[in-house]
């Protein structure tokens, strides 16, 4: 289950993926692929998948338990040609983050 909560040293990949007309769900599909994989990395936590409405982009949320954790399970996903094979599927805009302030109702 994702944890959103600022000060908690978890670290979100938030990968944003531009896909071409109708090549939303065969990316869903690699990715769901490539975070069963990851999930046997030790200090992985979570992957999210998310389709955007207008079927241009699919946005993966994963989270690690520290920096070391996130890039040991990219490491992971790279041997194993997980990340290679994104660029068959869209273009992918990277980056990790940590939660700097979260507010609720």
């Amino acid at each position: 289950m994702p944890l959103i909560r600022a000060a908690t040293g978890v670290i979100t990949q938030i990968n944003i993926f531009t896909v071409p007309e109708g090549g939303q769900q065969a990316l869903i599909d690699h990715l769901a692929e490539a975070a069963a994989y990851a999930r046997q990395e030790p200090g992985w936590l979570s992957a999210s998948l998310h389709r955007s409405l207008d079927g241009t982009r699919v946005a993966n949320y994963a989270q690690s338990e520290s920096l070391d954790a996130a890039r040991a399970v990219v490491a992971r996903l790279t041997e194993a040609g997980f990340i290679d094979r994104n660029r068959r599927f869209g273009e992918a805009h990277p980056g990790l983050y940590e939660v700097a302030m979260t507010l609720e109702r």
